[in-house]
């Protein structure tokens, strides 16, 4: 009986558990069903935005929210719930901004709130919040006293608490050790909560508050001007200000046109304005250099990298002038603050959905989805870009601020206040366990004006601080940097030339610097990551400086200052010299070219000796001597060593015009022939060729991408590089190496023969020695290597170095030389021909016209004596039968032969007339003396 009653009472414990069991595992199916990686319905939850689109600050929030989203969901795309925003535009004011939540909670019925960026919007979105039980997540500025979270349960303020900074800016003036201050801040509701902590604040530390001044949005410039040149007139150049963003524009363009951002100054920011730093404009950034204040500190990380890129390319899209550098911490916090939201509103949902399923009464009455979803958000917790987020009290825990010097385009983070709080029953507010001790404890302060120099203080001299220079150890090209270990000595040794210039340019500065050289390198002596990794050390604060063969690339000058470029700049080229090749005289001119002028050298010879042969003995003899002399002639151009002398004109004419196209011809074939004998060119386009690059280098890496080749391959050392170039892309190797020039210098130095670099355009900006930003240092380094390359002492170090000479590079051009063809040379081969043949047709026609003159000359002699003879008739006919016709008759043969016959007859006739007309007048008593005169007349008319 016993037994059976312990096996029943074992029945019984068994069915209670299995029953547990049961409940338990339908409980954890019932949660499953929210997580299925594809869930049947989606449910979307409403979230208002109000902020204040028209400010450069709104839309990077927006942007921030927007991709917070994105990415949340793309990471838990199984979540049942989907977060839907809804933005309104509160243009800055906070009546607009309420009526923008009156409209989401009523119209859109939105859950929750987003937004709140000034004290005036969360005082009254607060009481909103509490009357509707919606939570709102806040990004102004916390409140001291009284917190609008002790009475406002739906209120969240999701930035950092403003205890901190009273707590930091104390911290730096102890550090400083300044005893008096000047105290400017911005006459708001919210500033009367800070600025009284802060006097307390000061007096625990004696420090005296010489003067209180103060300043608001509506003050006209006039009135800020006036303010300002109180402060002046003050003994005191310490200021302490506290004024939000919109402000700074205008006091700090002003104070610097009175003077008051040289050096002896000294200015102090909270981070109600240098968190919203990048936001400003450049000519303000300009005016703010040598400023000094705290920032809420945002650890850098790969992930919020990548955010400010994608915001970067998102804003550039939808607005090209906005150029957005570096997120501001409101931003950051409110993309984690949305994180927090997503994560809530899905376990909101959950417990909501899983209270009804058990019909809990109390569970059900205190499920209303306002008071779920701000308990979610109050127990959240997560990792975000900000650090570890949680609001446990309504609140952002934040530990840390960042102490900045405006330098240069941004700010310079230079020490970190780390905070622990201990409340007292007296006070709110944080005391502060800084990790800073004095100034050494802080990077270098660059004051307003340039100086170093701290006001009223102690001065931290450059030699007092030993620079830690990182250096990469390189494996291949020591010429450039090499690092050595001698175990024996335990003592590490840097050479190289990128050491020797910056050992160099150092020992120039006007001051004494220290420094020690640290290898970029892991326990196994290996680097420890890549270029881009050490320098970003630099941003990091674990080095001071970086020295070694770092190519300077705008993505790198966003983290540190480079110095001016101490090398060559821009990407090489390294191929094999083409092998001898002993019909190469003949490449230069295409083959008929070759034909064409071997048949005009032969066409001028035979046209001058044409022309020269009748008069010129030169170009006569036996018929194999002139043909002799046809050839020598005209081949002997080629050198101009003719020796024949030319008589004739148009023979010189054409030998002028020919000895032109010659050394037109001559010059061209050299220049082409000289080009093809220096180095081999290669075609970037021909297939079947690989390329060489240098690996680990992502800079020529990418130059290879956009070349036309078959493929890639990484090569480490000069050795690899010579032996890939001698094996050529037929048995393994490649057909050209792309590195930058130092490196190619380094190769060609020591493979001497056979190789040769094409320079191609600068597309690299050369290697730099990168400092923190904002430097003195960067500006006195760059100094200092621009006078060695004036002097002649960089170039020095290069040939000490590299053994380079330069004789082995050639103009870039990825085509080989043009062949030279005939279309090239027609117009010049043309013109030859033109005078060639104008030069014979004036020596065939010159003959002819000499025997048209003879024919000429015979003619008029035939028509002359015909009218002699026709005269001597007319004359015996007028004397014999004396007739009375005669003057007309002599008038009309004396005017018919003038016609025809010229002034020659003419006198003749003129001549017989005269002298018959005073013969016809003698008395014809004397007419026996007829026959005389008669052949006086015929013997002068044949004269004549």
């Amino acid at each position: 009986m016993e037994f059976q009653g312990k096996k029943q009472t074992i029945f019984c414990l068994s069915f209670v558990t299995f029953c547990l069991l049961g409940d338990i595992f339908a409980q954890s199916n019932e949660e499953l069903m929210h997580y299925d990686n594809n869930p049947l319905t989606v449910e979307e939850v409403r979230v208002g935005v109000i902020l204040d689109m028209q400010s450069r600050e709104g839309k990077i929030v927006l942007g921030c929210i927007s991709t917070a989203l994105s990415d949340f969901y793309h990471l838990h795309n199984n979540y049942s719930t989907r977060v839907v925003l809804h933005s309104r535009d509160s243009s800055g004011k906070h009546l607009h901004a309420l009526s923008a939540a009156l409209d989401l909670l009523n119209n859109i019925k939105v859950e929750a709130i987003i937004g709140a960026q000034t004290r005036m919007e969360a005082n009254l979105l607060a009481d909103l919040g509490e009357d509707v039980e919606v939570p709102i997540l806040s990004l102004s500025q916390p409140s001291l006293a009284p917190p609008l979270t002790d009475k406002n349960p739906f209120f969240v303020e999701v930035t950092q608490d403003e205890t901190l900074q009273v707590t930091g800016i104390t911290a730096l003036i102890e550090i400083f050790t300044w005893r008096n201050v000047i105290l400017l801040y911005e006459m708001t509701n919210h500033a009367s909560d800070i600025i009284p902590s802060l006097i307390n604040s000061f007096q625990e530390k004696n420090v005296y508050i010489s003067y209180i001044s103060s300043i608001s949005v509506s003050s006209t410039t006039e009135q800020i001007i006036e303010e300002l040149q109180k402060l002046k007139a003050l003994d005191n150049t310490v200021f302490v200000v506290h004024i939000s963003h919109f402000l700074v524009p205008r006091l700090f363009m002003d104070a610097k046109k009175l003077g008051m951002m040289s050096e002896g100054y000294a200015w102090i920011l909270t981070s109600t304005s240098l968190n919203f730093l990048n936001s400003m404009d450049s000519a303000v950034i300009e005016s703010m250099q040598g400023v000094l204040g705290l920032k809420s500190h945002i650890p850098t990380s790969r992930s919020l990298h990548n955010l400010t890129s994608r915001l970067r390319r998102k804003l550039y899209i939808e607005e090209s002038h906005m150029e957005v550098l570096e997120l501001s911490a409101d931003a950051i916090w409110a993309y984690d603050s949305t994180w927090i939201l997503a994560e809530a509103v899905e376990r909101s949902r959950i417990k909501i959905s899983t209270s009804l399923n058990r019909k809990d009464l109390n569970d059900i009455k205190s499920s209303k989805p306002g008071s779920v979803l701000r308990e979610e958000i109050l127990q959240s917790r997560v990792k975000g870009l900000s650090g570890e987020i949680q609001y446990p009290k309504q609140k952002l825990i934040a530990d840390k601020l960042e102490i900045v010097n405006v330098i240069g385009k941004g700010e310079r983070r230079i020490g970190i206040l780390t905070f622990e709080e201990e409340k007292t029953k007296e006070s709110q507010s944080l005391k502060s366990k800084r990790n800073l001790l004095s100034t050494s404890d802080l990077e270098t302060v660059i004051w307003p004006g340039g100086s170093s120099t701290i006001t009223k203080g102690s001065k931290r001299k450059l030699s007092e601080t030993k620079l830690r220079v990182g250096v990469p150890p390189k494996r291949g090209f020591e010429e450039l940097v090499h690092v050595k270990h001698d175990f024996q000595t335990n003592k590490t040794y840097f050479t190289g030339f990128c050491i020797d210039v910056f050992e160099t340019a150092i020992r120039g500065l006007p001051y004494k610097v220290q420094y020690e050289f640290i290898p970029f390198e892991n326990a196994n002596e290996l680097s420890a990551g890549r270029y881009n990794d050490l320098v970003y050390q630099v941003y990091l604060q674990v080095y001071d400086a970086v020295v070694g063969d770092t190519t300077i690339t705008s993505n790198r000058s966003l983290y540190v200052d480079f110095t001016v470029p101490y090398s060559d700049l821009g990407v090489g080229m390294l191929v094999a010299n083409e092998k001898e090749n002993m019909w190469i005289f003949l490449r230069p001119l295409s083959a008929d070219l070759w034909m064409t002028s071997a048949g005009l050298f032969m066409l001028t010879g035979f046209v001058v000796w044409v022309i020269e042969r009748p008069t010129n003995t030169e170009f006569q003899g036996t018929l194999s001597q002139q043909i002799g002399t046809i050839f020598w002639f005209s081949f002997s151009t080629l050198v101009f060593a003719h020796r024949e002398k030319l008589l004739n004109n148009s023979a010189k004419f054409v030998v002028v015009i020919w000895v032109f196209v010659v050394l037109i011809l001559t010059s061209s074939y050299t220049a082409t022939l000289a080009s093809m004998m220096t180095v081999k060119q290669m075609q970037l386009n021909a297939g079947g060729h690989y390329i060489g690059y240098q690996s680990g280098s992502f800079i020529t890496a990418n130059a290879v991408e956009y070349l036309n080749f078959s493929g890639a391959k990484p090569y480490r050392s000069v050795e690899a590089y010579a032996d890939a170039l001698s094996r050529g892309s037929k048995h393994g190797g490649v057909s050209a190496i792309v590195d930058e020039v130092p490196y190619i210098k380094v190769f060609l130095a020591k493979y001497s023969e056979g190789y040769s670099m094409i320079k191609t355009e600068s597309t690299t900006n050369g290697f730099g020695f990168a400092f923190p930003k904002g430097s003195k240092l960067a500006q006195d380094m760059s100094t200092q290597i621009e006078k060695l390359r004036e002097e002649g002492k960089l170039l020095e170090m290069e040939k000490a170095w590299f053994h380079y000479n330069g004789n082995h590079m050639s103009e870039d051009t990825t085509s080989p030389p043009n062949t030279l063809n005939l279309s090239s040379f027609c117009g010049l081969f043309l013109v030859t021909g033109v005078s060639s043949a104008f030069a014979l047709f004036l020596f065939i026609i010159s003959p002819l016209r000499e025997k048209w003159q003879l024919v000429k000359k015979c003619r008029y002699l035939i028509q002359g004596f015909r009218i002699n003879i026709i005269t001597a008739l007319l004359l015996w006919n007028v004397i014999k039968f004396q007739r009375p016709s005669f003057h007309l008759e002599c008038l009309w043969v004396i005017g018919r032969p003038s016609l025809y016959y010229g002034m020659t007859t003419n006198k003749t006739l003129v001549s017989l007339y005269l002298a018959h007309g005073r013969v016809v007048n003698e008395p014809r008593t004397h007419h026996t003396k007829h026959p005389v005169m008669i052949g006086c007349l015929l013997v002068r008319s044949f004269s004549l």
